[in-house]
């Protein structure tokens, strides 16, 4: 008779420590088999030298090595949609239980209900875990039961919650010994799932409590480059949230905490209101008449607006996979409101470009600086992108890095001039709001 086993799908959670699904898998009685799907539902629309999956191919690697040396185990890998790996699997061993963590994305509910369908039919537990965030879901709402649209209440109400939590890691790392051993795991190289070795890296993390102490002051000037980068380990999980939290709050600058409750607060509307993958929160919005012009688009994705600050921050990205904050927001609304280009052709070009993406930050900001998401930037308010340079980079710093050319006689003049595009956008907006 056939050993029965237990399967933990790693998705967003590419870590052996404080990995709750993991560790509720490797409770059970029977031994676990890690394995990884790489989805070929969500790769066929990414470039073929994109960094997020080198980064994933490499720390599945790095986590296989660890569990070979020390358990003589491992990940198996597969490619292609979840559900006929799933089949596949079935047919090979005797499951009983599959374990995995909480996805609050579109795709990812859709998919694990008919995963979860599938494997009843088929007579598997299919056993889902909270593992990203610290809360999700109906977890926070107001006291009607309604989610909360305004950022600055749910903050209030997530310390609340927070204070009062039992606050668990869950410590997977001293269970790996329940894996199974001795057995043939499938491998993947990039090539097999499609894809090249990307000539970007994905930054390390840096979350040092003097990061956290001078966060504040540090934080909205590109050229100090004094941000923790932890956005794509947040992303893809090879940082525990909790124990993130926890070095955090053991810190008496409250700033940084708020951030990672930005994260949160951004999951929960995604899950509540999962049209807004598509259609502004605020629907009148969507009566905006925008230019979508082309040429103009292709500038600012290029970073050839002519507004040194702008184009600072798009060539970052390009070369990088990354772009700073405070620039994130000057870049979104130039290309919104003084462009008057559909804020969704940015998010898209946000999505393909920043290792950090995360659909439901990048909608939330986007439609923040759009002025059409909960708690958004009202419409009137439009960034000068020459003021803001005396305000973050008086210097030049961050622009002589990312921009040599800025005093060049090649530097584009300015794509639009900023008087007359201001006055544009807030015609065109009152027509589309009134």
């Amino acid at each position: 008779m056939t050993q029965t086993i237990n399967i933990f799908w790693f998705r967003r959670d590419l870590r052996l420590d404080d990995n709750h699904g993991l560790f509720e898998a490797l409770q059970d009685r029977n031994p676990v088999l890690p394995i990884f799907i790489f989805d070929s539902n969500i790769l066929e629309r990414l470039p073929k030298d994109d960094a997020r999956v080198t980064f994933i191919h490499e720390t599945l690697q790095n986590i296989n090595t660890s569990l070979k040396k020390e358990f003589n185990s491992g990940i198996s890998m597969f490619f292609g949609k979840p559900i006929a790996i799933f089949k596949q699997l079935l047919e090979t061993y005797t499951i009983e239980n599959i374990y995995t963590n909480h996805d609050y994305e579109p795709y990812a509910k859709e998919r694990d209900s008919q995963i979860e369908t599938f494997l009843k039919e088929q007579k598997v537990v299919f056993k889902t875990f909270k593992d990203q965030v610290i809360f999700e879901k109906n977890e926070i709402t107001k006291s009607d039961g309604k989610p909360y649209l305004v950022y600055t209440p749910y903050m209030k109400s997530w310390k609340d919650a927070f204070r009062v939590l039992d606050f668990k890691i869950h410590p997977s790392e001293t269970l790996l010994s329940n894996l199974i051993s001795n057995h043939v795991f499938s491998n993947l190289s990039l090539e097999a799932i499609g894809f090249t070795k990307s000539s970007q890296k994905i930054a390390p993390y840096t979350v040092t409590p003097l990061l956290i102490e001078n966060y504040e002051d540090t934080r909205n000037f590109p050229a100090q480059d004094s941000t923790s980068k932890l956005g794509p380990h947040l992303r893809f999980g090879t940082v525990s949230i909790r124990k993130m939290v926890k070095k955090a709050t053991a810190q008496q600058n409250e700033i940084f905490w708020q951030e990672l409750i930005w994260r949160e607060f951004f999951t929960q509307i995604l899950w509540h209101f999962p049209q807004t993958q598509t259609e502004s929160f605020k629907p009148q919005y969507d009566r905006i008449v925008w230019r979508n012009n082309e040429t103009e688009f292709k500038a600012w994705c290029d970073g050839k607006t002519g507004y040194p600050l702008v184009d600072a921050g798009m060539r970052q990205l390009n070369q990088t996979g990354f772009m700073h904050n405070r620039v994130r927001m000057l870049v979104g609304s130039f290309l919104c409101k003084h462009l008057l280009i559909d804020w969704r052709w940015g998010e898209a070009y946000f999505a393909e470009k920043l290792h950090d993406y995360d659909m439901a930050s990048n909608i939330g900001n986007w439609q923040w600086v759009a002025g059409c998401g909960v708690d958004a930037a009202p419409y009137f308010r439009i960034f000068n992108p020459t003021t803001q340079i005396e305000k973050f980079d008086k210097n030049l710093e961050y622009i002589k890095q990312w921009v040599p050319d800025f005093q060049e006689l090649t530097y584009p003049t300015p794509i639009v001039d900023h008087k007359m595009a201001r006055e544009r956008c807030l015609k065109t907006y009152k027509e589309a709001l009134n």
